[in-house]
C-alpha cells in the first residue's frame, strides 16, 4: 500500500489535491518513539526563584508536566489530520539552565503510525505552560527550538 498520492507526492493529500487523513489500516502494529526537545529563554534571576520555589505560581516544573501529558494526549483534537494514538508512555524531563530550561518530551505507543507530533505537542505545551507560570516575574521569556531528535520504530 502506497501512502503517498502519486500525483501529489504528499501523503495528506489525495490525487486532486485535497486534504485527506492517510489510511493506515494495512500497516503492522509496531512499537513507536518519538523524542522533541524546545527551550524556554529566561532571566536568570526567573530560574533562581525557580530553583528556590519562589515563583509566584507554585511548583511550576510540576504542573507543566501534567500540561505537557495532556497536550499529548489530545494531540489528535488539536492537529486536524493526526490519527488519535492510545500512547503507551508520555515522558517530560528538565534541564534547567543558567538562563533557561531545556524540555524534553519522549512519547511511545504500539500503533500503526508514529508519535512525532505528540512529543511535539507536549514539548510545546510544557514550554507554554513555563511560559504562563513565569510571565509575571519575566516579560522578556521566549521559547524557541522546537524540533524533533529522535524517532523509531521495533
Amino acid at each position: 500500500m502506497k501512502s503517498s498520492s502519486s500525483s501529489t507526492g504528499f501523503s495528506h493529500l489525495d490525487a486532486t489535491g485535497n486534504a485527506r487523513m492517510v489510511d493506515v489500516g494495512a500497516k503492522p502494529d509496531s512499537v513507536r518513539v518519538a523524542v522533541a526537545v524546545g527551550r524556554l529563554t529566561c532571566d536568570p534571576t526567573t530560574i533562581r526563584q525557580l530553583r528556590l520555589q519562589a515563583l509566584p505560581k507554585g511548583d511550576v516544573l510540576t504542573v507543566a508536566k501534567i500540561a505537557g501529558v495532556q497536550a499529548a494526549k489530545a494531540t489528535s483534537t488539536l492537529i486536524p489530520l493526526c490519527h488519535p494514538l492510545a500512547l503507551t508512555a508520555m515522558e517530560i524531563e528538565f534541564k534547567i539552565e543558567t538562563d533557561g530550561i531545556v524540555v524534553k518530551a519522549t512519547a511511545r505507543t504500539t500503533g500503526k503510525t508514529g508519535v512525532e507530533m505528540e512529543a511535539l505537542t507536549a514539548v510545546s505545551v510544557t514550554a507554554l505552560t513555563l511560559y504562563d507560570m513565569c510571565k509575571a516575574v519575566d516579560k522578556g521569556m521566549s521559547i524557541g527550538g522546537i524540533r524533533v531528535v529522535e524517532k523509531h520504530k521495533s
